[in-house]
């Protein structure tokens, strides 16, 4: 998808729920009024999403060499940078929002697998600050690490279904409760994991525990959880 798709894709999404979000945001009282800043919120989702697209190693120098000085074209009200880090957290609820929408459909099967997210180098975890409450030390195939894990369900063309994210040390196989059959199976996809009283999961009942609901599940529902 290329950038300028991306932004329509984005930018259709915000305008048929942005309104509905900010409404609840005044509502609830976390916002107490309504001001359009310099960037739109479908610009700086757009930005987000592409940093993971283009493969940056680091968020800092994709904004200040690349976005600044070849994306100044398609975003001409660009923020300094420290502002830019700012916006990012007002984007979270509504990036989660556009991930559930991206969802593909329940085909029947599902696959099930995490991968771990390193806060730090193993050899600096006694430094750590920022993560120290939520991380954990956990351990995968390519070794121990600190930091958490990311649990993907897809169906077998590869479409996201649910994801949750957890502390390191949590067990792959917790996400997945043992209840009876059902149409709709998932399966573990690590050979290594040994589930001898494993028994097929509904992926209705599994999505809950995923943060986001089975497509067919919230066509009718606000697609910002709040």
């Amino acid at each position: 998808m290329s950038l300028l798709e991306l932004f329509y894709d984005v930018d259709d999404f915000c305008q048929a729920n942005e309104a509905d979000w900010k409404r609840q945001q005044l509502a609830s009282g976390e916002r107490q009024r309504q001001r359009q800043g310099q960037l739109w919120l479908s610009e700086i989702m757009t930005i987000v999403i592409h940093f993971h697209q283009v493969r940056f190693r680091d968020f800092k120098t994709y904004y200040q060499g690349y976005v600044k000085r070849h994306l100044s074209g398609e975003f001409p009200h660009l923020v300094s940078y420290n502002r830019f880090v700012e916006l990012m957290a007002e984007a979270l609820v509504p990036l989660s929002a556009y991930l559930q929408s991206c969802n593909g459909a329940c085909t029947g099967i599902a696959f099930i697998d995490s991968t771990p997210l390193a806060v730090c180098d193993n050899r600096r975890i006694g430094q750590h600050r920022t993560f120290r409450d939520l991380a954990q030390r956990g351990k995968n195939s390519m070794g121990w690490f600190y930091g958490f894990k990311l649990h993907l369900v897809v169906n077998e063309r590869g479409e996201l279904l649910a994801c949750r994210l957890s502390a390191g040390n949590v067990d792959d196989r917790t996400p997945c409760p043992e209840v009876g059959a059902s149409p709709v199976r998932v399966a573990v996809c690590r050979q290594r994991l040994s589930l001898p009283s494993f028994s097929p999961t509904p992926l209705g009942n599994l999505s809950p525990l995923l943060g986001y609901p089975c497509p067919h599940q919230h066509e009718k529902s606000s697609p910002f959880p709040l």
